[in-house]
């Protein structure tokens, strides 16, 4: 299809209509190119951006939990462990007769005389976990044979606690021989409780 240009005619017309007549075809080029072709690639590139930002926080985000639930994982597993160390110092209260018995043959083995070996009253922890069992105990021995019971305490794997330690003399030193002293202490060990026992809010209550 041929258009024919008169350019003459062209001419003959005024200047703003010449203008008009070059500068349209642009114009209406440039408007089919921003509406047709610009608007709708820049709005599909702003919603991939978009998409994009989202998807990089979700990335970060999983990638923070990961190493979160790396850190829970490796927290409870010390904490397990933390556990079961301390409920092998704390035995159950029904195993604490044969502590009790054990704590007085190491005192025989020590060359203590036991004097006094009385029981108190239990105690329930204020967090309500344990039971504090505290025995009265005086003794007759020498300085040396109390140093060697005592030691003997520290190191078993229950935990036994001694307190309230007060010395007398009781025999005068003779020559070649050590003197002979009453001790008298107070023994505390201490029970785990089962979930049984646990009542709610009786904590620090004592038990007869």
């Amino acid at each position: 299809m041929a258009i024919n240009i008169n350019v003459n005619k062209i001419k003959k017309l005024s200047t703003n209509l010449q203008v008009l007549i070059i500068v349209l075809p642009a114009l209406v080029l440039t408007l089919l190119f921003v509406f047709m072709i610009y608007l709708p690639r820049d709005k599909e590139i702003k919603a991939l951006d978009s998409k994009i930002i989202k998807l990089n926080q979700e990335i970060a985000s999983s990638e923070q939990k990961t190493r979160r639930l790396k850190e829970l994982i490796a927290e409870n597993t010390m904490l397990k462990e933390k556990l079961a160390k301390l409920k092998e110092q704390l035995p159950e209260e029904k195993e604490v007769s044969l502590l009790l018995k054990q704590i007085s043959e190491l005192g025989l083995q020590s060359g203590l005389e036991i004097l006094l070996w009385r029981p108190e009253a239990k105690k329930t922890s204020p967090d309500n976990l344990y039971v504090e069992i505290p025995v009265k105990v005086e003794v007759l021995t020498e300085y040396h044979n109390l140093g060697i019971f005592f030691s003997h305490i520290s190191r078993l794997p229950r935990l036994v606690n001694i307190s309230d330690l007060d010395l007398h003399v009781k025999e005068q030193k003779e020559k070649g021989k050590q003197g002979r002293i009453t001790a008298a202490f107070t023994a505390r060990t201490f029970a785990s409780m089962s979930p049984e026992e646990i009542a709610p809010g009786d904590g620090g209550k004592e038990k007869q």
